[in-house]
């Protein structure tokens, strides 16, 4: 961890990690402000280990006419790796970005046990949460925290009745392989992702032998069978009957179990999104970006988020970070989710399908 801030933003996991395990001792391996505030606070680091500098990890800050000797620096990180290794620890969590220079140290110090964040070019950990840039940074350490084990989950997941998930059997198609439900609607047409794109992520992911079902309430039937139909127009015969809607056939209990049999669920900003949320199972999210704030998966380990960075209305270009949230609605419904990718957008439901397929057998 190189600034103050970062630190920061890991206490809510290093309490976490503290009252998980009262008896073990928090070493903290960071900079010379990190061990003044620890000792100048009462929190939960125990100690502080001072780590010499390495590229990524503890990078040297240069004053004028500076030069860092890399032969120097090689030489402290081996004895500074060395006598780790001989501390013997039990866990080492890496909490420092990506971890495509911090995970590799973090191996040198012979833990035997390894948890951190890690894009996809990042040496990999003994467990690895996906490192995604816009995420709440103490909510990310958290997530890293409960790979080590650590109870973060405020409340329990919803569970649908049992009369419903058999109620719901007759849907799911035992020929194909995971199930993607897709919801495109929004009660606001302008968090909705165009019912194209929404189509030809379908269509993508049906091609690869899942079963995709498009769901909404009666008033959204008309937009569900769009999707489905323009999904089936890029299928061959072979893969057309992988993508049905089943908008307006369903109540909410029966939603619910259909959510709850789903490998991932794909969706607008919407109830639907939020229920599959509290049902525990993953979701890839289209959002404007101001309702990231306010509605936004706080996770990443289980949930995706592709935001729309639009702030003016198309037509008028009203401001619609207040005019029409806070303040008075310019009175146009064109959508504002523009610019999301669909490659994106399969890319996250592919990487939420092997993490469902693996932790929860579907």
């Amino acid at each position: 961890m190189a600034a103050l801030g970062d630190v920061i933003y890991a206490y809510p996991a290093l309490y976490a990690l503290k009252a998980a395990y009262p008896e073990a001792a928090i070493t903290l391996l960071g900079t010379p402000i990190h061990a003044a505030l620890a000792a100048g606070t009462d929190g939960p680091i125990d100690e502080v280990e001072i780590l010499p500098f390495a590229k990524g990890v503890r990078d040297r800050h240069h004053k004028d006419g500076d030069q860092n000797d890399d032969t120097d620096d090689r030489l402290a990180q081996e004895e500074f790796c060395s006598a780790m290794r001989a501390r013997k620890f039990d866990l080492a969590l890496q909490m420092h970005g990506g971890g495509r220079y911090s995970n590799p140290f973090l191996l040198r110090l012979g833990a035997r046990h390894t948890v951190g964040t890690r894009t996809k070019d990042a040496e990999p950990l003994e467990r690895n949460l996906d490192y995604i840039y816009y995420q709440n940074e103490p909510d990310r350490w958290l997530e890293v925290a409960g790979l080590a084990g650590v109870p973060t989950i405020i409340s329990p997941p919803l569970r649908p009745l049992p009369e419903h998930q058999q109620g719901v059997k007759s849907l799911l198609n035992p020929q194909r392989g995971p199930l993607l439900v897709l919801h495109p609607g929004a009660t606001d047409p302008r968090r909705r992702w165009p019912a194209s794109d929404f189509a030809e992520a379908a269509a993508t992911i049906a091609q690869e032998g899942a079963q995709v079902l498009v769901v909404g309430d009666r008033s959204e039937k008309a937009l569900a069978q769009e999707v489905a139909e323009l999904a089936a127009r890029q299928l061959t015969v072979h893969d057309k009957d992988a993508v049905r809607s089943v908008a307006g056939e369903l109540e909410i209990g029966e939603l619910a179990a259909l959510l709850d049999a789903a490998t991932v669920m794909l969706a607008s900003d919407s109830g639907p999104r939020h229920l599959a949320q509290a049902l525990g199972t993953p979701t890839v999210g289209i959002f404007w970006v101001g309702n990231v704030f306010n509605a936004g998966p706080r996770g990443r380990s289980l949930h995706r988020v592709n935001m729309s960075w639009v702030t003016e209305c198309p037509v008028c270009g009203a401001d619609v970070t207040q005019v029409g949230w806070s303040a008075q609605h310019c009175g146009h419904d064109d959508t504002l989710i523009r610019g999301i990718a669909v490659a994106d957008v399969v890319q996250d439901v592919h990487d939420l399908m092997a993490t469902s397929l693996l932790l929860r057998g579907k």
